[in-house]
């Protein structure tokens, strides 16, 4: 019964670690390392009770403790697209932006925009004007007047 378990353990290692390497997504390896841990104990102990909760317990516990960490400092490097890439840009006023009128349009990146002001309705931002985008609210980009 050992044995069998053993090739068990490491039958589910190997798949774990590739599915692992062809998702990359950070979550089978907790599961890979379970199994690790798992055909570990079942060399040494033969009752498939104790090596399963092994399997389960080191399979969370890196999953819950490390998995956050990790993830975090694997998608360091992604880069914004699309609405995201929008956030923080500067651009020009080339319709006063009146948000009780329902008006404003700014150019940015060489792409005309709706927009409204971020401010709040009593504030208009004249023509002409830097704007700095805040948010994104369906087509209209949420600004507010660059600080000189």
């Amino acid at each position: 019964m050992t044995f069998n378990m053993t090739v068990l353990w490491l039958i589910l290692f190997i798949i774990m670690v590739i599915i692992e390497a062809l998702t990359q997504g950070l979550t089978t390896i907790w599961f890979a390392a379970g199994a690790l841990v798992a055909l570990i104990i079942s060399i040494f102990v033969p009752n498939v009770l104790v090596q399963t909760f092994a399997f389960i317990a080191v399979s969370v516990v890196l999953l819950v403790f490390t998995r956050p960490l990790l993830a975090g400092y694997f998608n360091r490097k992604v880069t914004p697209t699309n609405v995201d890439s929008l956030l923080g840009k500067k651009g020009m006023v080339t319709e006063d932006i009146c948000n009780s009128e329902e008006k404003g349009t700014v150019k940015l990146d060489g792409l005309e925009w709706m927009a409204r002001s971020a401010a709040g309705d009593s504030i208009v931002i004249p023509k002409g004007s830097e704007v700095v985008v805040q948010r994104v609210e369906g087509v209209k980009l949420m600004v507010t007047i660059e600080a000189s």
